[in-house]
């Protein structure tokens, strides 16, 4: 899972494998260690109606509700987006970049752009 914060803007990534767990565990958390701190995010089912998320003790987490979750797995739905209090919050499928990256992209989700790019 990928965590990108713009201004008010907060996105999470996730490859397929990262949604299986989710799915599955209902639950999904990264962490980066900054030394004295680690920052955590986290992914979370809930039985609420749209996204929203939090911040508490150095820990971001996004809830998602569940209906969302599993039309999400089942479909080929993108991703979700919600303003909650100013705070955009958008959760997506990770797709395989077009461009040659280092990041190894293998349980990425196909980009549906890629038949379109020149080889």
């Amino acid at each position: 899972m990928k965590i990108r914060i713009k201004g008010n803007s907060l996105r999470y990534r996730l490859t397929r494998s990262d949604v299986d767990k989710f799915l599955t565990d209902g639950y999904i958390a990264e962490t980066t260690d900054f030394g004295m701190q680690t920052l955590e995010y986290a992914l979370q089912q809930n039985r609420l109606n749209n996204l929203s998320a939090i911040f508490e003790g150095n820990k971001i987490t996004v809830f998602m509700p569940k209906t969302m979750a599993q039309e999400w797995y089942v479909t080929d739905r993108v991703g979700f987006e919600w303003n909650a209090n100013g705070l955009n919050l958008l959760v997506e499928k990770d797709f395989k970049c077009l461009d040659e990256v280092a990041e190894d992209q293998s349980d990425n989700y196909p980009n549906p752009l890629a038949k379109f790019s020149k080889v």
